[in-house]
């Protein structure tokens, strides 16, 4: 059985995050699943993935990557692995592509750990903001939902964590390496001076 049309799955997903995530995610929401579905096909295509099944896989992981925040908030990764388990044989993918597919979901995991070219296009792609013009605005939105889940206590320690975060995290596609690593830099570079800890 050949997996069935990719728009016929995404408008699926579409509607089980929309229905089913916590609206107090203002983060990992509908809005980046579908962010990191079109930063992956960029990344991906930048970086010569071309073949069909590969770009497919890659495109059904962004879809499900952050899909068991719906359960958990805590290892979110493996429940979505999970329900990609569950419903992707009905959308016609067999088992050798779904764990392919929970490869890629799983190496999204903080810290990141991608081993294969596909792994490392989604880690990059979901987090492509960090060196985005609208870095401050979508860090933002990941600041209210830690602090309304009672993870961070205020804004001072969120620039702290925000800091730390960006400097242990690398890109490993050449293509974010290229496009997104000198904004990041500038972005730390601010952080760090609203911090107090400019070099």
């Amino acid at each position: 059985m050949a997996p069935i049309p990719f728009l016929t799955l995404q408008q699926h997903m579409v509607q089980k995050l929309r229905k089913g995530l916590p609206p107090q995610l203002t983060y990992h929401c509908l809005d980046h699943t579908l962010d990191v579905l079109k930063q992956a096909e960029i990344i991906a295509l930048a970086e010569g993935i071309s073949c069909a099944d590969d770009m497919l896989t890659l495109k059904v992981a962004a879809l499900y990557h952050d899909a068991g925040f719906i359960t958990t908030y805590q290892n979110h990764e493996a429940y979505g692995c999970e329900l990609a388990r569950q419903e992707l044989p009905g959308f016609g993918f067999g088992p050798e592509q779904i764990e392919t597919i929970c490869g890629l979901i799983m190496a999204t995991k903080i810290p990141q750990s991608p081993r294969s070219h596909l792994e490392q296009a989604i880690c990059d792609a979901d987090l492509d903001y960090l060196g985005r013009k609208d870095f401050t605005r979508i860090a933002r939105q990941l600041f209210l939902e830690l602090h309304t889940l009672r993870m961070v206590a205020d804004e001072e320690e969120w620039d702290v964590r925000q800091v730390l975060f960006l400097e242990k995290h690398q890109y490993f596609t050449a293509y974010s390496r290229q496009k997104r690593e000198k904004n990041k830099q500038a972005h730390l570079a601010a952080l760090r001076t609203k911090v107090g800890l400019a070099q």
